[in-house]
């Protein structure tokens, strides 16, 4: 009997380890990351298309993350698709000329945005709006391109 009760607590020590390692890997593939928030300064761009990208996405400079989308909606002016992003405060020294891409990680994985800093020697501040974003590439849009210029319209 004594036996028996050993080998179930094991069996239950197990199944209750399996269960918070799959809470972890589920959290981490999410990019949830609430807990270990970093101070930060918030920053936007207009795009006019961001494709599948989503909030919690990553902003990265050089493959680096440093920062995260916070926000996307459409801009009422010029109707464009307005992203917000938090940038940790380590970067803070970004050049108000940085630029903004959305881009893809691999052929089609998921989509972040690409900042690419510039030269000048002001800095971007909190409430600062990217003037330079480069829209997402659409691959539907290419296939379509690649089927009109090959489909024999000469």
């Amino acid at each position: 009997m004594k036996r028996q009760l050993t080998v179930e607590i094991w069996v239950g020590a197990f199944v209750l380890m399996t269960l918070v390692s799959l809470a972890v890997i589920a959290f981490q593939v999410s990019n949830f990351n609430s807990w270990k928030e970093k101070p930060s300064y918030q920053i936007s761009g207009l795009f006019n298309n961001i494709g599948g990208l989503k909030v919690r996405a990553p902003v990265k400079i050089s493959g680096v993350v440093v920062g995260r989308v916070v926000g996307i909606s459409v801009d009422t002016k010029t109707y464009q698709a307005r992203v917000q992003m938090d940038i940790y405060k380590e970067y803070n020294d970004l050049p108000i000329d940085t630029s903004g891409a959305v881009l893809t990680s691999g052929l089609l994985g998921d989509q972040y945005v690409g900042l690419v800093p510039g030269a000048e020697e002001e800095y971007l501040k909190s409430g600062d709006q990217l003037d330079i974003t480069q829209s997402a590439l659409v691959l539907e849009d290419l296939i379509g391109q690649f089927l009109v210029k090959f489909s024999g319209g000469e």
